[in-house]
C-alpha cells in the first residue's frame, strides 16, 4: 500500500519536500533516540565539528549498525522509493546534535547536488531528516526554500531565496521531513536553550555514482549478509568504503 497520498506528491512537485509526523512514532522512535543518544555517548572519539555549531558522527553505521533499522525503516523506505521512482541505495548516514545557543541566527544556504533533470522531480538524491527532539520557533530548525518542478532553476542563492521564501520546518520529536538535496536549505542555528538531534540520511539511484566519501558502508551489510536485497541497497560502494574494504583485506569487486 502506498505511503504517500496524491496531496504528499503534489506538495513535493510544488516545494520539493514533505514533512510528515506519522512515519515514525511510539516504541520505534523511541529506540532510535536511545540509538542516538547511545552512539554520542559510547562513541565520543568519532563525533567530530561539523558546520556551524554542530558536532556529527557521519560512520554512525560503523559505530552503531543498528542505525540500519532507520536507514530502512520500512514506512520511509516504502515512501523514498515512491518519490525516487524505484529501488533506491544507501547514500550516507549524518547523526548530528546542536547544542544550546547564545547568538544571532546562523544560515548556510546551499545545495547538495545539482539537479538531475531527467528525472520526474529532477532529484538525483533524497535525505531524510528526522528530528529526534521537539523543534519549534525557539529552537535550532531545519530550513528549506520551496521550488516547484515547473521552475526555473535558479543558481544564484538570493534569486532563489527571493523567489521561493524561507520555511522553517518544524514538528514533534518524530518528524520526517524528504527533499529534494538539490533544493537550496540549510540549518538554522538560533539563541535557544534547547538541543537539536537529528538523523540525516540520504538515499541514491543505484545505477547512479555514489553521492560522496563521508560514510564508510559496514562490509556486513553489502559484503556479509545473507539478504540480496541488503547487499543491493548497500553496494553502491563510495572509495572511503573501497579503501578500508582493501586495507583490511576485504574484496570490493564487482563479486562481492
Amino acid at each position: 500500500m502506498p505511503t504517500l497520498s496524491d496531496q504528499d506528491l503534489c506538495s513535493f512537485q510544488s516545494n520539493g519536500y514533505i514533512v510528515r509526523e506519522d512515519l515514525i512514532f511510539g516504541d520505534d522512535l523511541a529506540r532510535f533516540v536511545d540509538l542516538f543518544d547511545t552512539d554520542r555517548e559510547s562513541n565520543r572519539y568519532r563525533w567530530h565539528p561539523y558546520g556551524y555549531h554542530q558536532i556529527a558522527n557521519y560512520d554512525a553505521l560503523v559505530t552503531t549498525p543498528a542505525f540500519d533499522e532507520v536507514v530502512r525503516h520500512p514506512p520511509i523506505l516504502t515512501a523514498i522509493e515512491e518519490l525516487m521512482g524505484g529501488k533506491t541505495c544507501f547514500g550516507e548516514i549524518g547523526a548530528r546534535h546542536m547544542a544550546p545557543y547564545k547568538g544571532d541566527v546562523h544560515r548556510s544556504w546551499h545545495r547538495d547536488r545539482p539537479h538531475r533533470e531527467d528525472h520526474p522531480l529532477r532529484m538525483d538524491y533524497i535525505q531524510l531528516m528526522l528530528y529526534l527532539t521537539d523543534v519549534g520557533p525557539d529552537t535550532h530548525c531545519f530550513s528549506i526554500s520551496p521550488e516547484s518542478i515547473e521552475d526555473d532553476i535558479l543558481q544564484e542563492k538570493k534569486a532563489q531565496l527571493a523567489r521561493g521564501g524561507i520555511v522553517d520546518i518544524h514538528g514533534p520529536s518524530g518528524t520526517v521531513c524528504l527533499f529534494n538535496v538539490a533544493v537550496l536549505h540549510t540549518a538554522t542555528t538560533r539563541s535557544t536553550k534547547a538541543e537539536r538531534k537529528t538523523l540525516q540520511i540520504y538515499y541514491g539511484h543505484r545505477d547512479r555514482e555514489p553521492l560522496a566519501n563521508d560514510s564508510v558502508i559496514p562490509p556486513c551489510f553489502w559484503k556479509h549478509s545473507p539478504d540480496p536485497e541488503t547487499r543491493a541497497f548497500y553496494g553502491n560502494l563510495n572509495e572511503v568504503t573501497r579503501t578500508y574494504a582493501a586495507a583490511f583485506g576485504i574484496n570490493a569487486g564487482d563479486d562481492s
